[in-house]
Order: C-alpha cells, then sequence, then structure tokens
C-alpha cells in the first residue's frame, strides 16, 4: 500500500486572461481539481491548491491593439471576472493569482538565470519577420496574407482560420505586417532553447517506464507519441514587448516564452501564499504534486515544464497529472472565438443561487475518457430528475416528517430491524468507496457511487413507509427516521465536494457542522433528542422555457456566426465610366416621414435635395420608424425616372447598405453637408 504523502500541492492550469472561463474549462480542469482538494481537506490532509491568470503572450497583445488600450487593462478586466467568478462558483483556490505579479516576475527570472548559468541553454540565430516602420520583430500572429492552400487573404502566420491549415510565416503569400500594413522583411535574431531532445532519455524512464501503470491512458499515451517522435530544442524566449523580460545583457526587446513563464506560475503562486515556508510545496520529497489540466496541455506539463523542473535540479516533480479530454457544446466544438460557450459568469447572473446545479450535471458528464457533450435539455433533466427527484426529495421527506411526527426532534431508536441495520452497514461503506475513486481521479464514478446513497435512502423510506406506519407504531417510525436522518448527516460530509453550497444547506438544516470523511459514516452522527432545523429545498425544478431561452440565445449566436461567415454577392457586370457619370448622386435632408396606407414596407418620405423637396417612396418601413428619420442625412439617386408607387409619384431612390440578413443601414456622410452635395 503507497504511502500517503506528508502533503499535496495541487495546481488548475492558469486560465488565459484573454476572456472569461467556459464550462468546458470547468468541466476538464477546475470542477475535478476542486473535488479532489475538498476531499482531501475531509480527510485531514495538508494540501495547497494554487492557480492564477496567465497573462502573457501575444494573444493578448493583439485584444489590447483591437480594443485600443494596453495590454495590462486587458489582463485587469479579465483577471477579475474569472476570479470573481470561481470565487462564485465555489472553487476554493488557496491562492488565485497572476503571472503580471512583481513576484512572479522575480521567480521566472530567476529560474532563467539558472539554467542560463550553468548552461543549460542553447542559442540559436534564426530568420524572423521584421516590420521596419514599427521597429519590432512580429509574432506569427502579428502576420497575415493568403493562405497558399485555399486563397484566403487574412491567414495568420500559424494558422488560416478559413481552412484549418497550419502554417508558417515564410509559408504566406504577400505576407504584410498587422501593425503597420507593410510587407515585413526577414532579419536575423537570436534566442535561447530548452534543449528538449538532451533529456528524451531521462523522459522516456521516467513517463513510459515510471508511469505507465498509474496515468491515465490519454495522457500517457500522448507523452509517448512525442516521445517516440523524437525531441527536439524548444525557444524559451520571443521578440516581444509584454511579458517578463529576458534577464541577461544582450535580451532587449525579448521576453520568456509564454510557455516557459506560465507554469513557472504556481511556483511564483505558492511564494505569494506561504513567503517563508513555499519551498516546502515545490522543493521537499514528501509533497505530492499533481497537475489538473485539459488534454491541450499535457505535452506542457508532462513533458516541458518537467524537463524544467529537471534541469533546475531543486524541484519535485509531478506525481500525476490526470487530464480530462473535451467538453462539446450541443454537438458543436466549444469556440471562444466563434462565442459557442456557456460562459461562467453568464451562467452565474441566469442561474443565481444555482452554482451547484451547474457544478453536478459538469461532474456527472465529465469528459474524463473520451470527449462529451453539454445540452440544456441533459442539463434540466439531471436537475429534475436526479438532484430534485433522487437527492433532495430523500433530504425533504426525512426532515419534514421528523418535523411532522416528533417536533423537529431526531427520535430515539428502539430495536433495529434487518433493514435498518442493511441500511447503516451500506452507509458505513460509502466514505472509503467514494474516497477511493477520488483518489484515483474517477469523479463521475464517485459522484455516481455519492448518489447511490440517497438512492439507498429513499428506497428505505420508501419501503418503511413512515407515513403510514406512524398510525399503528410510533416507536418504530421513530426508528426509522433516527436511521433516515443518520443517512442524511453522512451526505453533509459525503456532498461537500461534488456540492459545497448544497452540503452547507443540508448542515444548517440538520444543525450538524461537517465532520471529517472517515466519521461520514458513522450511524450515530444525530443523538437522540438533537433539534434539527426547519425544511428547505436543497433544488427545485427547472422549467422548460428557463432552458429553451438557453438554446435560443445559442441559436442566436449561430445565427450571427453564419451571418458574419455569409459569403458575399458576386460582383456585377461593368459598366462604362459614362454610364456612372450620368448618374446624379447628392445627399438630401429628410424633412418629412410617413407610412404608406395599407403596406408594411413602404414609408413616404420628403427629402431637401437643396434643388427641390421632392417625394421618395421607399421599401424601409420594417427597418425605420418614420418620426426618426426627420433631419437624417441620406444619399438619393436623383436622377432615376418618376414612378406611381401605391398612387404616388415617386422621384428618386435612397441608397441603402443591406447586410447578409437583409437588414438594411442608411448610407450617410460622415459629418453633416448641404442638401444637394454632391457623392463622387
Amino acid at each position: 500500500m503507497q504511502a500517503v504523502p506528508q502533503r499535496y500541492t495541487v495546481t488548475a492550469a492558469l486560465p488565459y486572461a484573454n476572456g472569461p472561463v467556459h464550462i468546458g474549462h470547468l468541466a476538464g480542469v477546475y470542477l475535478p481539481a476542486d473535488i479532489y482538494v475538498r476531499y482531501l481537506r475531509a480527510m485531514g490532509r495538508d494540501v495547497k491548491f494554487i492557480c492564477g491568470s496567465d497573462e502573457h503572450g501575444v494573444p493578448i497583445t493583439i485584444r489590447a491593439q483591437k480594443e485600443g488600450v494596453t495590454p495590462q487593462q486587458v489582463v485587469d478586466k479579465y483577471h477579475a471576472i474569472i476570479r470573481d467568478s470561481f470565487q462564485d462558483f465555489g472553487v476554493s483556490f488557496d491562492i488565485y493569482s497572476r503571472t503580471s505579479s512583481k513576484t512572479h516576475s522575480e521567480v521566472a527570472s530567476g529560474f532563467f538565470r539558472k539554467l542560463y548559468e550553468e548552461g543549460k541553454f542553447i542559442e540559436q540565430t534564426s530568420q524572423q519577420y521584421y516590420d521596419e516602420k514599427a521597429e519590432q520583430f512580429l509574432a506569427d500572429r502579428y502576420i497575415v496574407g493568403t493562405c497558399p492552400n485555399c486563397g484566403n487573404d487574412n491567414a495568420y502566420g500559424d494558422q488560416c482560420e478559413k481552412c484549418g491549415s497550419s502554417l508558417s510565416p515564410n509559408e504566406l503569400i504577400s505576407p504584410r505586417s498587422m501593425l503597420s500594413g507593410n510587407q515585413p522583411v526577414l532579419r536575423e535574431t537570436k534566442h535561447w532553447y530548452l534543449p528538449l531532445d538532451q533529456y528524451e532519455p531521462w523522459l522516456r524512464e521516467w513517463i513510459v517506464e515510471g508511469h505507465k501503470a498509474d496515468w491515465k491512458a490519454n495522457v500517457y499515451g500522448q507523452c509517448k507519441s512525442w516521445i517516440d517522435q523524437g525531441l527536439h530544442p524548444r525557444a524559451v524566449t520571443r521578440d516581444l514587448d509584454w511579458g517578463v523580460p529576458v534577464p541577461v545583457a544582450g535580451a532587449d526587446g525579448k521576453v520568456l516564452y509564454v510557455w516557459f513563464d506560465a507554469p513557472i506560475g504556481y511556483i511564483s503562486a505558492t511564494k505569494d501564499l506561504l513567503p517563508d515556508t513555499w519551498e516546502t510545496y515545490w522543493k521537499d520529497a514528501g509533497t505530492k504534486l499533481v497537475h489538473f489540466i485539459g488534454k491541450d496541455n499535457i505535452v506542457f506539463h508532462c513533458i516541458i515544464f518537467p524537463a524544467m523542473l529537471k534541469a533546475h535540479g531543486d524541484y519535485i516533480l509531478p506525481d500525476n497529472v490526470p487530464a480530462n479530454e473535451f467538453l462539446n457544446l450541443e454537438g458543436d466544438k466549444i469556440s471562444t472565438s466563434r462565442n459557442w460557450a456557456v460562459w461562467l459568469h453568464e451562467y452565474l447572473q441566469d442561474f443565481a443561487g444555482r452554482g451547484d446545479v451547474l457544478r453536478y450535471v459538469l461532474c456527472a458528464n465529465a469528459p474524463e475518457n473520451k470527449d462529451n457533450d453539454f445540452t440544456w435539455k441533459d442539463f434540466q433533466a439531471r436537475n429534475n430528475n436526479e438532484l430534485v427527484a433522487n437527492l433532495g426529495n430523500f433530504v425533504n421527506r426525512a426532515v419534514v416528517l421528523t418535523h411532522k411526527f416528533f417536533a423537529g426532534q431526531v427520535p430515539a431508536a428502539a430495536e433495529l430491524q434487518d433493514i435498518d441495520r442493511d441500511v447503516l452497514a451500506q452507509l458505513a461503506q460509502f466514505p472509503q468507496r467514494i474516497g477511493e475513486l477520488i483518489e484515483n481521479y474517477r469523479f463521475r464514478d464517485a459522484l455516481n457511487e455519492l448518489m447511490n446513497l440517497s438512492r439507498a435512502g429513499n428506497k428505505y423510506l420508501a419501503e418503511t413507509e413512515p407515513w403510514k406506519l406512524i398510525k399503528t407504531d410510533e416507536a418504530r417510525t421513530g426508528t426509522v427516521l433516527h436511521v433516515a436522518l443518520q443517512l442524511a448527516a453522512g451526505l453533509v460530509t459525503l456532498l461537500e465536494p461534488f456540492l459545497p453550497a448544497s452540503a452547507a444547506t443540508l448542515g444548517g438544516m440538520l444543525r450538524l457542522e461537517k465532520g471529517t470523511w472517515p466519521q461520514a459514516g458513522r450511524p450515530d452522527a444525530l443523538a437522540a433528542g438533537h433539534e434539527i432545523g426547519a425544511a428547505a429545498l436543497l433544488f427545485d425544478k427547472i422549467e422548460d422555457a428557463t432552458v429553451d431561452a438557453q438554446v435560443q440565445k445559442l441559436l442566436d449566436t449561430k445565427k450571427a456566426n453564419e451571418m458574419a461567415n455569409a459569403v458575399t454577392a458576386p460582383a456585377k457586370e461593368d459598366i462604362s465610366f459614362d454610364d456612372f457619370g450620368r448618374m446624379d448622386l447628392r445627399v438630401g435632408t429628410v424633412v418629412a416621414a410617413e407610412k404608406v396606407a395599407k403596406t408594411k414596407k413602404l414609408l413616404k418620405l420628403t427629402v431637401d435635395t437643396g434643388l427641390d423637396q421632392r417625394t421618395i417612396v421607399s421599401g424601409i418601413a420594417e427597418y425605420f420608424i418614420p418620426e426618426a428619420l426627420i433631419g437624417q442625412q441620406v444619399m438619393v439617386l436623383l436622377n432615376l425616372a418618376p414612378r406611381e408607387i401605391k398612387g404616388i409619384q415617386s422621384q428618386g431612390m435612397l441608397l441603402m447598405a443591406e447586410d447578409a440578413d437583409g437588414t438594411l443601414q442608411l448610407m450617410q456622410p460622415g459629418q453633416p453637408v448641404k442638401p444637394g452635395s454632391f457623392v463622387a
């Protein structure tokens, strides 16, 4: 039997402070990590739960540039959103730090310097694109050009988002800088590399031979595949002005690469939490280090970060990295760029007080061994059929009947019958069964086992029928409710890692403090005569209209994406310059507007053209309120032959812009001009 570690350091992948957290992040990383840590605490273990915002890298600088703000303003905004969302969701970090902190800069710089001074890096010079106007080297994402595979004119230097092809900047046709729009030139630049190939024999021994039995198959398989293909040196620095500056001479304008910088954030966060004793949790052999991540981070946490720690020499290595697969949404891959996601902060607003419902559904549907799918209908069904009808129903019946028959006091147990002894024996086994599953990172099975306890309670009440028994045998009824309340008391502790808010509510109902994990199977947690609190609903039913609104929100997002990606109508046939010159296009001002009777689409407008005031009938009534058009300047084709429409002589045509969905917008000058001004 493996010895219990003296202490645990549990990390959860640093969320990138370029946007909020969504349910895919929760299901794959933060919820299982939180369940694991809460269980360890209930077992009395010394554990520190570490996380923080990853705040460096090119995507943040690109967002800052697009929004006209600084990178610091971007990360400040999203760090606050992410931190507050985690707190409201009940993720129990001991610290939630950030990689833009002073402590992190010092720790990351010190880590790099030690490896640099000990000759653990290699220096290489390479050709990289440089923007002569902006006077800086360009990251791949700052270079756009024509994709050689599909012809997309706005492919990035690392990927074409239209056809999905992985690219390098050198493959782009007619590359240009996103900073200046100019064509970049190739210049030499020097960087430092971690020679992963030198650590390949050690990694093969440590992972392939040492962790085949205890790491999850998806984690082990991906690592083995990388090692079998052969490892190569990987740059640890890059040319950028946002990040931790490279702390050596001759490295002006260079920062630590975010993949090197970010995992050191676990260490710096621990130092922020425990300035005097942090090293115990990172350098002492009695500490068990566990990383919770998604499958897209397996290589970084199982190969690259361990190689960094090995090169440094002072740190312990991860004992396990229980990475999960991806969670999809309504049959489609979650995508932040397409806004195809359920964002945690929005969920907490839309479903106030129902954080535990999402915790339950995400754990019950966790993508532990393969990609899984979240749907709103399944969310509703699991809440109504499992939380309300199973767990909530058992607790409510036990508490309500105790108040009804015994004035809210735990009745004494008379002589136990076989059915009582059997259900109490089951209760005694649940802490160990659930605990073993959690310690083996099988959180979905652990949750199902927990629900088996409330199922056992419901079955027990259904078979003993205390609501009928009270009419003939009060003492026996007291025994039944005494036993049922012991099961409910066990749930207070066993429920807490999974549904902490509900566990606290249940504890309040029973007026029982959460105990230690091994004590959760006790048959005497509530003594006879103990007064319990009033019944309260742990969960309430979710109606169709509630989830229908969420589904509609996603459908609206899908429609918006389709409109944004809609193919523009092809160009019409060429016309001669003389044909264009015959059109008299001018700016006019609307002085009167009204609906045309007995029509849905037509408005009658009076437009001051600078030459006269004329009537124009236009089919724009579905998009504009007549009164709102008065005083607006519009572009008018004056010399269109007059035409009678619904008995009204129309003398011209308004120029409108039409979106892909048919929505119309006015074509207007950027600033007010005199009526009659030419459009040229």
